[in-house]
């Protein structure tokens, strides 16, 4: 394994391997390809590391995997391809999706042998399409386990910080799998809670030590990002932040590396062996979704990190003649601006919580809200072309019993926190709230009669268990973080309480979904499908392997790495020819 990085007077670089990006993927990939025995360099745009996967879940989609084998449980490669195949219907590569299902268990079970990284099976969390052939009920998610950020010493402080919403109170640490417990109230999940806050209240030393308050333990895309980058400084690999890609470097016809700013300077990094770029999508640029996504769209829609995804990679992918797919899509996900709050906060789980519904400006329902994100965001979008506007924005509607017993979006429930001790700032711009369905109605410009009529259709729903028009809580899925409580369906309660409460929806993202188009190697391929030399990408910046569709949870971050692992291998087992190398004047470890 090499450590080190040439670098010129001038402050030019030489690697093997050049990985741009800093994400789950692109820090996954540093590994694999320095335990290779390559050089490599990583290179990051901001001055915090871990991009979107840090503010993320930290799931990866593994079918197949060892964990869930060790629980017993029964999956296999040829079950995992129906699903995928249905899922993707048939218009991914079958050797992109073989490449993907044989390489992802083999990526994690080399993580867990050789690095900090440990994830757990969510035996309960069900494939997103439990209706199509081949899918589970559950183990194909697996969750990062906590880690103690204690560890990282004087490099914590350069990691992003875990986005509010996938922190217990917004503090606290805890998995995916405790939050289920929480949300969907099984038994135990009080006890739960209270023994997280108290073990976070006596760590008073730490949280004296760290003005931010940051819990001392990390878990999630945290727990993810920041056991990487352990792994990382346990192999001396080079991080360099605030350096911010431009462009390709291309000799002999193949990418030999890449042209940054590196804290605001211009340098050159050669790379021997070649790039992989895993620099995320193009969310964050306006211009570019004006040109590829729905419309209308925002860049202030989109949950990922302001200013950071700007489709540096993709533009300069295209330069050179890459082929790219799915640039119409996003990672879709409904979104709530909150004041005050730099990027949006996503809507995962509490569509599904009895009690609520989505509405258009006509008043009327047009989804099941407990099904996956990428649907919901989608149909928004759908509705708003079939209504001529009235889903722009849509609102989430629901009365004082819920606003009691559940949370939605940074709305902790009422017997937690009260309205009188919500920020000012936050009425009549994050929630409305009125007397009468009516009087709601006419604050946020919704048809009145429409909400009405919607109101009382769905009340009759939540009687009788049966969601008529949406079919809510007809499968695994939706009641996946329903409330096992409530009967006979877990994602059905009428609104009848009064005040009633609305909040404002947005077809936001948690990144984009298309980019350049890879082979079953990570190869970035032009239209004719010819490789462009030295070029990988991975994650965001490649055209999702999983199609339009969003098969379970961590279909994002688990190819993001599988990829890497894939491309690292390959990457450094080619031996380019004809590469002029620059003259380099003294070494340094980067």
């Amino acid at each position: 394994m090499k450590s080190q990085v040439e670098v010129s007077q001038d402050g030019d670089a030489v690697a093997d391997v050049v990985i741009v990006g800093s994400g789950a993927g692109a820090l996954s990939s540093a590994i694999f390809a320095a335990d290779q025995g390559v050089s490599v360099l990583v290179i990051e745009k901001s001055d915090k590391y871990g991009g979107t996967s840090a503010i993320s879940g930290g799931g990866i989609w593994i079918p197949n995997n060892d964990q869930f084998k060790k629980k017993g449980g029964n999956d296999s490669f040829e079950k995992a391809m129906v699903y995928l195949n249905a899922s993707t219907r048939g218009k991914v590569e079958e050797s992109k999706l073989r490449a993907y299902l044989e390489s992802a268990p083999k990526m994690v079970r080399y993580l867990e042998q050789n690095s900090r990284v440990r994830y757990a099976v969510a035996e309960k969390y069900p494939d997103y399409y439990p209706e199509l052939p081949g899918a589970l009920p559950g183990g194909r998610t697996l969750d990062p386990e906590l880690y103690d950020t204690s560890a990282l010493g004087d490099e914590l402080s350069n990691l992003r910080e875990a986005s509010p919403t996938t922190l217990l109170m917004g503090k606290i640490a805890w998995t995916a799998r405790d939050a289920h417990k929480a949300v969907s109230k099984e038994s135990g999940w009080r006890l739960m809670i209270l023994w997280k806050m108290l073990r976070y209240q006596l760590d008073f030393r730490w949280r004296k030590k760290h003005e931010t308050k940051r819990d001392r333990r990390a878990a999630l895309g945290s727990a993810l990002i920041a056991s990487l980058r352990h792994s990382m400084l346990d192999r001396d690999i080079p991080l360099w932040l605030n350096t911010d890609f431009e462009d390709f470097i291309v000799e002999y016809g193949r990418v030999s590396g890449v042209m940054v700013k590196h804290e605001g300077k211009p340098l050159r990094i050669s790379a021997r062996k070649g790039v992989i770029m895993g620099a995320g999508g193009f969310e964050q640029n306006q211009q570019l979704r004006e040109q590829y996504l729905p419309k209308p769209t925002k860049v202030e829609w989109s949950a990922t990190p302001e200013g950071q995804n700007t489709g540096a990679g993709l533009i300069a992918g295209q330069k050179l003649g890459a082929a790219t797919d799915l640039l119409d899509w996003a990672w879709w996900t409904p979104t709530m601006q909150v004041p005050r709050e730099k990027k949006a906060r996503p809507l995962f789980v509490e569509r599904a919580f009895p009690g609520a519904i989505m509405v258009n400006g006509e008043g009327q329902r047009f989804v099941n809200e407990s099904e996956p994100y990428l649907e919901c965001g989608d149909a928004i979008y759908r509705d708003n072309q079939k209504t001529e506007g009235q889903s722009l924005p849509a609102w989430v509607i629901f009365d004082g019993h819920f606003r009691f017993n559940y949370a939605m979006g940074p709305l902790m429930p009422a017997q937690i926190m009260s309205d009188s001790r919500l920020p000012k700032a936050w009425h009549q711009s994050l929630y409305w709230k009125a007397d009468s369905l009516d009087q709601l109605a006419e604050a946020i410009g919704v048809n009145p009669k429409g909400l009405n009529a919607t109101v009382d259709r769905f009340n009759q729903f939540a009687e009788d268990g049966e969601d008529k028009d949406f079919q809510r809580g007809a499968n695994v899925f939706d009641r996946y973080y329903g409330d096992r409580n409530v009967k006979p369906n877990p994602c059905l309660a009428p609104l009848r309480k009064g005040p009633f409460y609305a909040m404002r929806v947005e077809p936001g993202d948690i990144g984009t979904k298309g980019g350049l188009v890879t082979n079953e190697y990570g190869q970035v391929v032009r239209e004719d499908g010819s490789v462009i030399g030295g070029l990988y990408a991975i994650g965001n910046t490649a055209a999702s392997v999983m199609g339009a569709s969003y098969p379970g949870a961590g279909s994002t971050i688990g190819p993001a790495m599988t990829f890497g692992y894939i491309a690292a291998h390959h990457i450094a087992a080619v031996k380019p020819k004809g590469i002029r190398e620059p003259r380099v004047e003294e070494e340094a470890v980067a």
